[in-house]
This record gives structure tokens, C-alpha cells and sequence, in this order.
């Protein structure tokens, strides 16, 4: 295995068994060098057992098929693990029997908790983890998670643990803009991945840059609309929504994510005051947000089309008669053919599209082999982005064929990709059949994407790892980096901004890398003791809260139509995560759809129909265990009343009451003690 000089240099103290961050730019082959540690580790170690860990599914298949599997299949034994794949039924033993395991962090998690002897693992049981993406472990991240279990497995000095080797494009700043800040974020990174150095060439950091030079970077900057008739009317149609509301001190920033959650509490004041006006008016105002906001960003007629579909929706969905509604949907028809008229106009058609048209005609029509990415910030707008190309004349007569790339997990509000959609798209996107991907941030990260000629961050307002991540996908000669946004908008701002982190971020691990070894050793110790104390602290802040209320005490009413439901004493707990109805008298009042397909297989069920109020209003999904269903509801679509009031939650642990947990055989005996479950 060949590795350029760089390589070798930041790798040296992982082959003398050290915890170390290698830090690299995208494409320069942090993985390869990655595996190189693996092959040697593996060789030169009794006993040696490896988990590669990633923080997104579809990257155990890449790292397996591109990298691990090819390299090491002649000598080692190696296995993808996924939530698609039987061998976590059985991890124990499947970790027992190879050589390497590539699965998502979440999976080595779960079997460090898991009690059954199948799936349950040690962190000792390995003596290498390989973090991807490590920049990760921060906060409430599963990264982080499992390497605090490991830093209070070192301070008692439970057992050999494994060699820690983190890989990273950019650690980040965390929200730092002061030097002292960024590099107290540095060293937070290193704490919690125990690292005795982060590493990035200095002797051979000049061969590095030819390897990976930086795109050309150019700001595609366009003025706004001169009238906007169609946002206009949006406007108001929301202002009559607040007038009918009584509401005379409403902020008329319409069409922004202030305004966004301004909303977000109007409709929970409504539901925990029990009034459907107030709620059912802030839901469809907020649609009427996200309208401007996608007419900010995309076509007139997709603004259009995404109210038509939410208000012929809710007309199918919705069966009680309430006044509030009819109101609502009387002014949408009688503003409708308006609507449609100006949202058709293309005198007044977003210029960020003709923009967009311009730079890819440019970029693409340059050669055949010409590729590149549009990034944009919603599922919504990628799509409808790719609708745009796909009925744009001139640039399908320049020969542009484009797919869509989004994440794979379920959104209520457009389709997901699977798993196999995804690599589908990116093996077409490798072998040239298409040049262009419309993608979310899915695409900045880890992916095995060819070198781009053009990237274009679309609107983008995000932090500088994902600048950094981004750029780095336009590794082509002579490749650009295109900034499109509008004069003067924040995301130039943002843009601009992120370009001063990077280089604070640059000197701070630099700083940190200087720091005499005592001091850095010392300064690392205090913030793990740090973090242990904190977690802990919040852990007992966190089970206060649940046992405020007895269960029995608290009753959970449907969000929508404000009917009381159930008890918390109705609920139980399955795997620390799904929350199940086991009083038979529950199916009473909800209704269920027909079976949702879900990306994933689940490991001991499958996802039964959608389970929804008699209002309408959806309140989670049914788990078939074998031949036994139980409601698994959301506590965000209920409004929970306790002894000293009501609130609403948006997670369950949040919730002021305990929920015991049980298994799947034990909820199903408590819901149908007469049916044997085979």
C-alpha cells in the first residue's frame, strides 16, 4: 500500500499505539492512511480487533466496498453492519468472529448497553476505534456518548482499552470567535477523544498543498426582485390571518426563521391553553412562511404548489367542522387564482435561478467530463431545484443531466432516499452518467465523490466546517467555488465569516499543537474530569424532572382537537425509545392508515399504518411485533397535563413523569394478556 510522505508523517504516532486526530483536507486520503494503521495494527498486535466507526449509514457501505474489504480481504476478516443488515441481531458474535467491524457508532452504543448476551459488547473487547467525521464528538453526539463511557472507563482504570484514531477535514470553531475560545474548543475535541496529539504535516505540509489545492472562490452575487406580487399577496393573506386572530402587535417579518418561531410558540400557547384558534391559525401561518421562504429560494409556482398541496391535504385529512378552518380555507380559494397568475408571471421569477443558469452554462458546457454540485439548504428546494433543470431548455441542450442527493432518513414533508437510492445515484454520478448533483449536506461529508469542477453553496447560511467540507468537493483543475446568494444577504455575511473561523480555527490547533506536552496533558485531564462531573450533573438534573409528577397523575390529550386520551400509567418504554400505549382501550381513539415503508429494517418489528386522532391530527406510528401491534405515539403531537398545569414537549425526555421500560413480550402480554405470542 503506497502513501504519499504526508500521510506517513501524521500516522507515525498511531503506529506507535497512540491516541491521535489526524487532521487533513478533504480528499487527501485520511481514510487510506486510516487503513494503513488497520493493516498494521493488525498485524503487529495479539488479538487485535478494529471498529470503524461512522456517524451516517450509508457511509459503512462505502468505507467497506471502497476501502477496507479490498485492502484487507485476503488476510483479515471484515463485515459491514448496519440497521439494514441481520448481524445485529447478533453483534456479540459477530464481533467475536472478524477481524474488522465498520457499523454506525449508534450500533456500538446501543450493544454497549444491550443486556442480552447476543448483542452485548465491551469497548474492551477492541483495541482500535476508528472515528470518522470525529469533529462529532461534542455535546449530546453518539460520538461523544461513547467516548465519555471511555474516559470513565480510563479514570477507574476498568480494563485495556482500545487506541482511539479520529479523522477530520475541519474540527470547527464551535461557535467561537475569539482565539482563546476556539482553542479552549480544540482542546475540548482532544479531551473527549483522549488524544495525545492532533496531527497535520509540517515537514511534508508543502507536498499536501499540491495535492490538494483550494478551488478558485467567486461570489455570484444578484439584486432582488423589483416587485414581488406573489409574495405580496402571501403577506396579506397572513396579516388577515393575524387580524382575524385579534392579534395587533404582530411582527410582519414574514418570510424568515425569526417569524418562524414566533409562530412555533403562538401555536403552543394555543395548545396548551386549549384554544384551536390560536393553534390552527399559527399552523397555517407557518406554512404560509415556509411558502415565502421557499419563494425566497426556488420558483414562484414550487411556493405555490407546496400551499395547494397543504391545503387540499388538509381538506381530505381534516373531518371535524371548525370555524377556524373554514375561515382559512375560504380566504386561501378566494386568493388562489391570484396566486396561481402571479406565481406564473415570469417577469417576476426569482433572478437567483437565471444566476444559477448562467454559472452551470458556463462551468458545464466547458468540456464532457465537466461535473459539479448546486448545495441547498432543504430536501424541499433540492427538489424543486431539480425540477427547474430538468425544464430548463438551455441547459438540458448543453447536456446537463442531474439527480437529486438527500439524506436518507423520513421526513413527513418530502420523500427520502434510501440507502440504495442514494448509492445508485452517486455510482451514476462516478461512471459519468450524470454531471450534476442538487444535493443537501449529505453530499459534504465523507461521501466517495469524484473531484468536481464546480460547487455551488446556494443560498447556504451554515458554519465553516461545512464551508470547508463543501469547498473541498471541487478538486478539479482549474475548479470553482461559487457563493450564490443575494447583494448584501446575511449568507454573504455568513460566507465571509466563516472564511475568518477557518483561519481562527487554523491558529488555535496550531496553538494547541505547541503547547508543551505537561501542560497540554494537564489542561486535557481537567476538562475530562470537567465533563464527567457535568454529565452527571445533568443526568440527576434530568431524572428530577421525570419523577415531578407520578405517571398516573399526568394525562396526555390530542394536540388537535384537545380530547383527552390517556394516562401517563398507559405508557411504557421499549429499548430506551419507543414509547407504547398499553391499555386496549387506546385503539378507541385513533385510526390507522395503511403500513408506512420505512428505509431501514427494524430489528425486532416492522412499521404497521400511521396511527392518527379521530380529528385527523397524527399522532405516531403502529410496531407489529410477530402478530401483535402496539401504538407507538410522539409525546409533540399531544398536549400533556399535569397536577400544576399544562405544558407541551417536544421529546420524551423531556416528559415530567417516568416511564418503566419493558420489552416487546412484556408490553404485548400487558395489552393482550389472553394471546400467546408466538
Amino acid at each position: 500500500m503506497n502513501l504519499y510522505d504526508y500521510q506517513w508523517e501524521v500516522i507515525e504516532p498511531a503506529l506507535e499505539g497512540k491516541n491521535i486526530i489526524v487532521w487533513l483536507p478533504t480528499g487527501s486520503g485520511k481514510t487510506r492512511a486510516a487503513l494503513y494503521v488497520v493493516k498494521r495494527h493488525l498485524e503487529t498486535k495479539r488479538r487485535a480487533k478494529v471498529a470503524v466507526l461512522v456517524n451516517k449509514v450509508h457511509l459503512v457501505d462505502q468505507h467497506y466496498q471502497n476501502e477496507f474489504y479490498p485492502f484487507l480481504q485476503d488476510s483479515f476478516k471484515v463485515v459491514a453492519i448496519s440497521g439494514d443488515t441481520d448481524e445485529k441481531s447478533f453483534f456479540a458474535s459477530v464481533v467475536e468472529q472478524n477481524d474488522v467491524i465498520i457499523c454506525t457508532a449508534q450500533i456500538l452504543q446501543n450493544a454497549l448497553f444491550n443486556p442480552e448476551k447476543e448483542k452485548h459488547v465491551e469497548l474492551t473487547d477492541f483495541s482500535l476505534l476508528i472515528i470518522d467525521e470525529c469533529h462529532h464528538t461534542h455535546k449530546d453526539g453518539v460520538y461523544n456518548k461513547l467516548m465519555e463511557g471511555y474516559i470513565e472507563k480510563k479514570m477507574r482504570n476498568e480494563g485495556k482499552l482500545p487506541q482511539i484514531l479520529g479523522l477530520t477535514a475541519s474540527p470547527g470553531t464551535g461557535k467561537a470567535t475569539s482565539f482563546e475560545k476556539a482553542k479552549e474548543h480544540i482542546l475540548q475535541i482532544c479531551a473527549n477523544l483522549d488524544t495525545w496529539k492532533i496531527m497535520s504535516p509540517k515537514i511534508h505540509h508543502k507536498q499536501l498543498e499540491r495535492k490538494s489545492h483550494l478551488p478558485k472562490r467567486q461570489f455570484d452575487l444578484c439584486t432582488k426582485r423589483p416587485e414581488n406580487p406573489f409574495g405580496r399577496k402571501l403577506a396579506e393573506i397572513m396579516t388577515m390571518i393575524h387580524e382575524f386572530l385579534g392579534d395587533t402587535t404582530f411582527s410582519s417579518d414574514f418570510g424568515t426563521q425569526m417569524y418562524e418561531q414566533k409562530i412555533v410558540e403562538l401555536e403552543k400557547e394555543g395548545a396548551v391553553m386549549f384554544s384551536s384558534k390560536k393553534r390552527i391559525c399559527a399552523l397555517h401561518l407557518r406554512k404560509y412562511n415556509d411558502a415565502l421562504l421557499i419563494y425566497d429560494t426556488v420558483r414562484m409556482v414550487d411556493a405555490f404548489n407546496y400551499l395547494d398541496e397543504f391545503y387540499m391535504l388538509e381538506k381530505v385529512t381534516k373531518t371535524r367542522g371548525d370555524l377556524t378552518e373554514e375561515f382559512l380555507f375560504q380566504i386561501f380559494a378566494e386568493n388562489r387564482e391570484e396566486l396561481v397568475l402571479s406565481a406564473t408571471n415570469m417577469k417576476y421569477e426569482n433572478p437567483m435561478l437565471s444566476k444559477l443558469e448562467e454559472i452551470l452554462r458556463k462551468q458545464l458546457d466547458t468540456s464532457a467530463e465537466s461535473q459539479g454540485i448546486v448545495f441547498t439548504k432543504t430536501r424541499q428546494s433540492a427538489h424543486a431545484l431539480h425540477k427547474w433543470v430538468e425544464s430548463n431548455g438551455r441547459l438540458q441542450a448543453i447536456g446537463i443531466k442531474a439527480a437529486v442527493l438527500t439524506g436518507a432518513g423520513y421526513s413527513n414533508q418530502t420523500k427520502h432516499m434510501t440507502q440504495n437510492d442514494q448509492q445508485k445515484v452517486i455510482q451514476e454520478f462516478r461512471k459519468q452518467m450524470l454531471n450534476l448533483l442538487i444535493s443537501t449536506s449529505v453530499a459534504e461529508e465523507g461521501l466517495d465523490i469524484p473531484e468536481c469542477n464546480i460547487v455551488v453553496r446556494y443560498g447556504l447560511m451554515t458554519n465553516e466546517i461545512s464551508m470547508v467540507q463543501a469547498r473541498g468537493r471541487a478538486r478539479a483543475e482549474d475548479s470553482v467555488y461559487s457563493v450564490l446568494a443575494k447583494s448584501g444577504s446575511k449568507e454573504v455575511k455568513r460566507e465571509n465569516t466563516n472564511e475568518s473561523l477557518e483561519e481562527l480555527m487554523k491558529r488555535a490547533i496550531e496553538e494547541v499543537q505547541r503547547m508543551p506536552e505537561a501542560e497540554y496533558r494537564q489542561k486535557i485531564f481537567e476538562l475530562q474530569k470537567e465533563s464527567i462531573i457535568s454529565r452527571k450533573v445533568k443526568e440527576a438534573q434530568q431524572e428530577c424532572k421525570k419523577q415531578k409528577y407520578r405517571a398516573e397523575e399526568v394525562l396526555l390529550y390530542c394536540r388537535n382537537c384537545n380530547v383527552a386520551v390517556c394516562y401517563g400509567s398507559d405508557l411504557r418504554t421499549i429499548e430506551k425509545t419507543h414509547h407504547v400505549n398499553i391499555n386496549p382501550d387506546f385503539k378507541t381513539y385513533y385510526k390507522v392508515s395503511a403500513p408506512i415503508p420505512l428505509a431501514k429494517k427494524m430489528e425486532d418489528w416492522i412499521p404497521g399504518g400511521e396511527i392518527s386522532c379521530r380529528c385527523g391530527q397524527k399522532w405516531g406510528m403502529e410496531m407489529i411485533y410477530k402478530a401483535v401491534s402496539l401504538p407507538n405515539i410522539a409525546v409533540k403531537n399531544f398536549v400533556v397535563k399535569t397536577p400544576e398545569g399544562t405544558r407541551t414537549f417536544k421529546k420524551w425526555k423531556d416528559a415530567p413523569f417516568p416511564t418503566e421500560d419493558f420489552d416487546y413480550i412484556e408490553c404485548c402480554y400487558l395489552q393482550f394478556p389472553d394471546l400467546e405470542v408466538k
